[in-house]
Formats: C-alpha cells, sequence, structure tokens
C-alpha cells in the first residue's frame, strides 16, 4: 500500500488531474467533531486505483483542484457511511462530491445490515482485518504518525475492491439504479438548510409542552442554534436541551430563578441576560400567535393499530426481496409516511422517502392504500 502526502497545491493539482481521467474514485476524509457545531476536517485520501493520495488541507489553502474533482460529473466517487463526510465536504467546499456511491447502501441491497461498518465488510469480502485502533484519533495534531497514515490510506485502499465486488453483486440483483437513488437521498437529507425559526420542532421533549410553553421555547431555540453556528460550538455546549425546556416550562426570566432551578451556572454567567430578554418577549406572544401543540402520531387514535398493519406489509415485502426491514422503511419513514397522509393531505410538493425513488413501487403504494 503506497501513499503520498499532498501538502503543496503543484502536488494537488498533479493528483487531482490524474483522477480526473479516471472514471471511478475512492474518497474518504478523516474530521474531529467533539465541541464544535461544523466537523474540522484533518485528512483527505483519495484514490484513482493507481495513485493513493492522503491531501492534507491544514498545509493548502487553495483547494480549487479538489473542489473541480468533486464537481466533475464524468468521475463517479465512491464511499462508505458518507453522511458525516458529505458534511464535512460541504463546509469545508461548499459543494458535495456528485455523483457519489455509498457502498454501506451497496452492501444493504445485497442483504448485508443498514449499518454495516467497514471492517465488517473489508473482512467479510475481502478477508482482510482492519485495525481500527487509530479512529479516535486528533485528525487536526501534526505530525502524524505512521500508523495513523496507515490507518488513513487503507480506508481507500480496501475500498476499491470492496466496491468492485459489491458492484458485481448489486448489478447481479437489478439494484443498480436504487444504490444510486438512495444515495441521492442520503445527498439530500444532509444538504438539506436548517429553518432557524423551525428548530424547536427538533427539541426532544418539545411535545409535552403546551403552546404558551412553544412560544417561549421556539425563539430561545432559534437564538441556540444562532449562537452555536456563529461561535462554530455544538448545540448542547451553548445550553443543554433539558436546560431549555425548563426555561421554557417554567419562563425563567432572572438569573436568581435559573440558578434555583439547577440551570448550568456556565450558562446562567454567560447568557442569562440574552436568554431573561427572549422570555420577557416571548411572553408578550398574543395566544392566536402561539405556535400548535405537538401532538405526536402516537397520542392519534388508531395509530398502534395501523403502525402494525404497516409493519407486517413491510415484513411481507422484506421476505420477497431479501432486503432487511429497517432498510425497506424504518420506524422514522413509516411516520413521515402516515405524517405526510394524516397531516399534509398527501401533499405532492412534500413527498416522503417511501412515496419516492425505488420504494415507490416496491412499497410505497401498498402502504399509502392501508393508510386511511
Amino acid at each position: 500500500m503506497n501513499y503520498q502526502i499532498i501538502d503543496q497545491l503543484n502536488e494537488l493539482q498533479r493528483v487531482c488531474a490524474l483522477a480526473r481521467q479516471a472514471d471511478v474514485v475512492m474518497l474518504d476524509t478523516e474530521f474531529v467533531r467533539t465541541r464544535t457545531f461544523y466537523p474540522q476536517l484533518g485528512l483527505i485520501q483519495l484514490f484513482d486505483g493507481e495513485n493513493l493520495s492522503l491531501i492534507d488541507p491544514l498545509a493548502i489553502e487553495e483547494m480549487s483542484p479538489f473542489i473541480e474533482l468533486l464537481q466533475d460529473t464524468s468521475v463517479l466517487k465512491v464511499l462508505h457511511a458518507c453522511g458525516e463526510d458529505l458534511e464535512v465536504f460541504l463546509h469545508s467546499f461548499g459543494c458535495v462530491p456528485f455523483p457519489m456511491v455509498d457502498t454501506q447502501l451497496m452492501a444493504a441491497f445485497i442483504g448485508y445490515g443498514l449499518s454495516t461498518g467497514f471492517a465488517a465488510l473489508a473482512q467479510n469480502l475481502l478477508s482482510v482485518e482492519l485495525d481500527k485502533s487509530e479512529s479516535r484519533t486528533d485528525w487536526l495534531a501534526r505530525p502524524l504518525s505512521e500508523k495513523q497514515l496507515d490507518y488513513a490510506a487503507a480506508d481507500v485502499f480496501y475500498l476499491l475492491p470492496m466496491y468492485e465486488q459489491l458492484l458485481e453483486k448489486v448489478m447481479q440483483a437489478g439494484w443498480w439504479e436504487a444504490v444510486q437513488q438512495e444515495s441521492l437521498l442520503q445527498v439530500e437529507k444532509r444538504t438539506r438548510i436548517t429553518d432557524p425559526d423551525n428548530v424547536y420542532l427538533d427539541i426532544k421533549g418539545a411535545w409535552q409542552l403546551n403552546p404558551r410553553e412553544l412560544a417561549i421555547l421556539k425563539p430561545l431555540a432559534t437564538w441556540r442554534y444562532r449562537e452555536a453556528v456563529k461561535r462554530d460550538l455544538a448545540l448542547n455546549f451553548v445550553i443543554r436541551e433539558h436546560d431549555l425546556l425548563t426555561i421554557a416550562r417554567l419562563a425563567l426570566h432572572s438569573s436568581k430563578q435559573m440558578e434555583e432551578e439547577g440551570i448550568d451556572p456556565h450558562v446562567i454567567r454567560r447568557h442569562s441576560a440574552k436568554i431573561s430578554l427572549i422570555v420577557k418577549e416571548a411572553k408578550q406572544t398574543p395566544a392566536e400567535q402561539y405556535p400548535e401543540a405537538i401532538v405526536p402520531l402516537m397520542d392519534y387514535p388508531g395509530y398502534k393499530q395501523l403502525f402494525k398493519k404497516l409493519k407486517d406489509e413491510v415484513k411481507q415485502v422484506s421476505h420477497t426481496s431479501g432486503l432487511a426491514t429497517e432498510f425497506l422503511a424504518s420506524k422514522k419513514q413509516l411516520n413521515q409516511l402516515v405524517n405526510w397522509v394524516w397531516n399534509k393531505q398527501r401533499d405532492p410538493e412534500r413527498l416522503p422517502d417511501l412515496m419516492q425513488n425505488w420504494r415507490l413501487p416496491l412499497l410505497g403504494e401498498r402502504l399509502n392504500q392501508l393508510i386511511k
């Protein structure tokens, strides 16, 4: 496994030009995301079948040759379990690899579990045992050790033969178009623009609040999101969800009240004035402008019986198709479908996953007919 460290612009131009002559390239990233809102890119691995390059984005400021490769539609990019990698590319370069396929999804289409890891696939398909001891390393530290570099290089070196085997099996099973559709769906989900005004809906436990309390939670959650983005700080390092819910439920509007209710002292010191202002303003919201109460689907009449009926249908299709039930339709995707029918009146502009692409003829139409 021979690889080269790329830390100069002229070297980057050379390896990216070579990669753009290939039909398919293997890609991976190493990043750190502990306290930050955005993932911090530490290393990029690129393998075109001949040249294995470890690109150091901390050493090269001008990354346009690599961005051009990401956007070159004549080159298929192959990644494994690429969800967070897509976020890394989007944040670091303002774009994602296109076209792209994910080998974890390819494996799912031929009967592997939905979240089969890279090491497990390497062992199963290639009889290669990978050392994953460096997975928790600090990829922003320099210099990187030889062991770290070997670990990173292996992720794309073995990805190529893995992809080739999976491709053959996927083609034989007739799922190649579905793989491309599912990979594109992952891209769409990871690159959706967040509406800061609606982030309160993502807070676990928000459904426990009444509309008056939600009128306080909503601007608090928007403030927290914007603060996190501005400071590049993970949301819970601005303020924990539990504390947000407590403040909204009790309408806490002074540092003394916050102390009495056990809010994080660091939050009180840094943000109590801003939080108090938000709460006081939100308390003035007229009742007709309160957000709607959040009613969990499971509280709807007939939900449990319907969900069981849908699950039974998924099991049947799983049996005939050979695809895992969770891959065909996760609990979240089933709920998305039910919500689409019950609350969005089957809006054609907001199609759920199960009413799109390969899932529609296989499963979606049948499930849709079961929901009244």
